[in-house]
Parts: C-alpha cells; structure tokens; sequence
C-alpha cells in the first residue's frame, strides 16, 4: 500500500559480556532472519575473554545501551564481586592497549563513552537494568512478591519495557506475574497490557539453559530464541586468562 509505513523486524540482545563464540552464533542467526536492526541493551564486556572483538561487532548496532559493566570499564566499578570486579579491570587492560592498533583502541573507548543510558521509541522503553534505574536496578522473577516495586516500575513505562541485566528471560505483567519463555511458547503478542521483557543473556545466560538468548521484536510479536555455541572454546580462552575466574567459564556449561 502507497504510503504505508514498512514494519520492521528488530533483534533485541543484551549481556555479550566478551563472549565472542555465543556472539557470532547470535549474529549468525539474526542474518539468516533476515533481520534488519539490531539493539543491544548493554554490557557489552565484562566476565568473558573477548572484549575487543564483541565490542567491534556492537558497533555495527542501530542501537546501543550501557550497561553497568560497560560503565565499570570506563570508570571505578562499584559494586561488583571479586571475580567480577578482577574481570573489570583486565577488559580495561585490554581496551586500554594501543600499541597494536592506537585509533583502533580510541574508537572503542569512544564507542563506550557516548553509549545513552535510555532508548525510547513511541510506547516502548529499551534499558539495561530497569524503568527506574536503567543502569543498575535487577529486575528479578521473585521481584513479582514485591508489590510496591513492581507497581513503581510499571508506572514508569507507557506500555512496553524491554531490558537485560539478569540474564533471565521473561515476562513480567502489571498483574504481579512473570512468564518465563517456555510458559509462554517462547511468544507473546504485546497488546493493551504494560510489561516489562528481559531479552535474557547472549553471552552468559543464568535460567539453567546454557544456549544464547535473544528477543525478536517483528510487527508486534515478541518471540524468544535459544542459539546453541561452542561454549567449550569460551570456557577453554576463559582459563587461559589468569585474571579471570575459572567459574566465570564452568558456569557456562550449566547456563548459571
């Protein structure tokens, strides 16, 4: 029809964290969708032995966030457990390195430095953490039980709120409900209702299931998808990095 406005069909990922195998499994994936635009709501780096590399990749993104892990990089991470925070300052190592490549290194840093916080289009808000706080608050499925922060958070959105941050896919509802994916049929069709969606984790997902997670956003329709990678390989460079925690690469085997 002339003038009619073209639907576009969105990926909606989040929490790389440096995992370059379960990445470009991902990206694999949106390509042979056909998927035109990708947003990324944010950490990007952190935990995992590919920073440089994911971070180049994100750029190619319509839309990137920050996340709290890309923020620790830049700054002083606040915060963070040991394992985490020791994870922190070698992907800054790593970013911090010029001498291979020094425009290449200034761009990243670049890249990181001019990254919003909030991402609005119509009815729909994209955050790392929650409506309240979008760089830091965890949203978690007992949060359900917690009446007075749910209904702050809802009050917050005009429909739809899509974030990361807990690596746990699902669907919260303004009734006090979260539906993971498989409760759902992996699909839902977003209609008059708030709620408020996590996209789950690319690169270190925690509901038990070790396969990368992402969201594809198409004409109203929220679909959840679930890529298999050699996570065998990220765990195997995870090891070799002495500054990076063992467990940071045996909990992707069990998705934890």
């Amino acid at each position: 029809m002339a003038g009619a406005e073209k639907k576009v069909k969105r990926a909606l990922i989040s929490d790389i964290h440096s995992n370059l195998e379960a990445l470009n499994a991902v990206l694999t994936d949106i390509q042979q969708q056909g998927i035109e635009e990708i947003y990324c709501l944010g950490d990007i780096v952190g935990y995992g032995p590919n920073p440089r590399e994911c971070l180049d990749l994100i750029m190619e993104c319509k839309v990137c966030l920050l996340g709290n892990h890309d923020q620790g990089a830049l700054f002083d991470p606040e915060g963070f457990n040991t394992g985490a925070e020791r994870a922190i300052f070698w992907t800054r190592k790593q970013l911090e390195h010029y001498s291979l490549n020094p425009s290449e290194a200034h761009r990243r840093w670049d890249f990181l430095g001019e990254l919003p916080r909030v991402h609005k289009e119509g009815p729909m808000l994209f955050v790392h953490g929650s409506p309240r706080n979008p760089l830091n608050e965890y949203v978690f499925p007992e949060d359900v039980f917690n009446r007075r922060k749910m209904e702050r958070l809802f009050s917050l959105i005009e429909r739809y709120a899509f974030q990361g941050h807990t690596h746990v896919p699902g669907v919260f509802t303004e009734d006090m409900r979260f539906l993971s994916p498989e409760e759902i049929n992996h699909e839902l069709v977003l209609g008059d209702e708030k709620v408020m969606i996590n996209v789950g984790s690319v690169g270190q997902p925690r509901d038990g299931d070790p396969r990368a997670c992402y969201v594809v956003l198409d004409d109203g329709i929220v679909r959840f998808r679930r890529i298999s990678y050699d996570f065998e390989e990220t765990i195997r460079k995870i090891y070799q990095v002495p500054d990076l925690d063992r467990f940071l690469g045996d909990r992707l085997r069990e998705g934890r």
